[in-house]
Parts: C-alpha cells; structure tokens; sequence
C-alpha cells in the first residue's frame, strides 16, 4: 500500500485520529499537507509527522469561510497536485457558539468548511485524477436530522442534535459528491471511525468524559478506517460507499433522498458564495 509520490491534504491532522492518519500515511511514503490552525500542537505535530516524510501545514480557521477561502489559494498556489482530501477536522461544543460568518459551529465546521474546501478544490483533484476525498462522519449521522430553521442558531439548541445532523450533513455531502463525481476519476466515501477516544469531547465535563473513556476505543484504531480509504490500491475506484471501523455499511435513508441532498447543497452553495 504504496503512497510513494501521492500528497495528502488533511484537516485536523494535528491531533487525534487525524494525527495518526498523518503519520501512517507518511511512512507509506505520502507527502501530508495539514490544515489545522498555527499552534504549538501543529508544530508537535509536523515534528512527528515529518519524522517518517515530508509534511507542511497550511493555516486555517475552519470556523471562517475566508480562511477557508485562504486556505485553497495557498494549497492551489503551492501545490501542482492532490492526490487524497481527508475532510476529518471536526467539533463538539457544549453550549451554542456560532462561526465568523454567524453559523452554528458544528454545521459550520463539520459541514460548511469541508463543503467549501472541496468544492474550491475539485479542479485540482480532477486534475490528479485517480484521486480521493474522504469525509469523517459518525454512525450518529444515522440518528440526525436536517432543520433547515437551524443553521444560524435560531431553534433551542442542543449540543447532541447539532452533532448528530452535522454529521448527517457530511453524509449528504459525500454521497451527493460521489454521484456528481462518477466517471471523473474521483472518488468520494465516508468513514465512522469508531467511538474514538480523542479531544473532540474536551468541553464534556470530566466525569462523563472518564466514563466515556472506559468504553471508546483508542486514536490508532480509530485511524485504520481513514488509513485504509487513502491507501488501499484495492479502493481505487470504491465510490459513494460508508465504512464502519474499516467495513462497508449502510448509510442512514435521509442519505439516499436525492431531493434532500441537492436541497443541502443548492443552500451550502449559497452559505458558501462570496
């Protein structure tokens, strides 16, 4: 499972599952371009991960569609090809923030920001075809719902329902990807990973997060999934598929509501135009 010659753009690879998707994919030979915030943890992160191949961060607030926005320019600038996308950045808060552009943060983060990234990236993917775009969901996309009334942080909020049709969202996202993408060369699937022990659970309070812990799994098996959806030869041309801890499974019904899809992306491309 050869990477040799292969960059990988990743967000969120300075932790977590993400990290450890890093790292393995640079000692399969992959060149690995982190999109993260500037942060000591990034640096850590680069040490570690250029320590087995060649790794860069390029800068990023996911919680703002023009950093976004930067952030493409910069990898476009700089980078003649992208091999793999790994959409894995994600976030869980406790209480109801909103982003730059005045989102709720989850569907801003976890959706929004990976939906622009894509999009202003898809030119360069084509480009490099055969190539992949990997989205993290959660089997809890299975248990979301999307409000449309929802989005700017108009309803009561709820940190679980939130998470749930974020990453609902993804799902939609990806599996709406992959039709438009057939016979292009790329390929879009989703992952959940496992119930994952990592930071995104940071705002929990810590006798539910040393609860949780007991039970979740660790980052490095957590990471498997990812790993394998960017490297596998066999995978090559696998497309608008979910995979469960490394098996393929079914995605939630909503996913597969063509209207549903094309209603969340026509309103993600209007959130996302400027």
């Amino acid at each position: 499972m050869s990477m040799d010659g292969k960059r990988v753009l990743i967000t969120g690879g300075n932790s977590g599952i993400g990290k450890v998707t890093a790292i393995e994919l640079a000692k399969l030979g992959a060149e690995v371009v982190l999109a993260c915030r500037e942060s000591d943890k990034t640096n850590t992160a680069l040490q570690e991960i250029g320590a087995h191949g060649e790794a860069a961060n390029l800068p990023v607030d996911l919680a703002s569609l023009a950093s976004v926005r930067n952030l493409a320019e910069a990898f476009l600038e700089r980078y003649d090809r992208l091999d793999v996308l790994i959409n894995n950045a994600g976030t869980f808060p406790a209480k109801l923030t909103l982003t730059e552009d005045g989102f709720e943060t989850q569907f801003g983060v976890n959706h929004l920001a990976h939906f622009l990234l894509t999009n202003l990236l898809l030119e360069r993917l084509n480009e490099s075809a055969p190539s992949r775009v990997i989205t993290v969901t959660s089997k809890l996309h299975k248990n979301g719902a999307m409000d449309f009334e929802s989005f700017r942080g108009e309803q009561k909020y709820s940190a679980q329902k939130a998470y749930g049709q974020s990453k609902l969202a993804n799902v939609l996202f990806a599996v709406e990807l992959a039709e438009r993408l057939e016979g292009t060369g790329v390929t879009s699937n989703m992952l959940h990973p496992g119930a994952v022990r990592t930071d995104i659970m940071r705002e929990m309070p810590w006798f539910l997060r040393s609860l949780i812990n007991l039970f979740f799994i660790d980052v490095e098996k957590g990471a498997r999934t990812s790993i394998m959806l960017a490297s596998d030869p066999g995978l090559a041309t696998t497309n608008g598929e979910y995979f469960d801890q490394c098996e393929r499974d079914d995605y939630a019904d909503a996913a597969k509501d063509k209207e549903l899809r094309q209603r969340l992306w026509s309103e993600s491309e209007a959130f996302t135009a400027g």
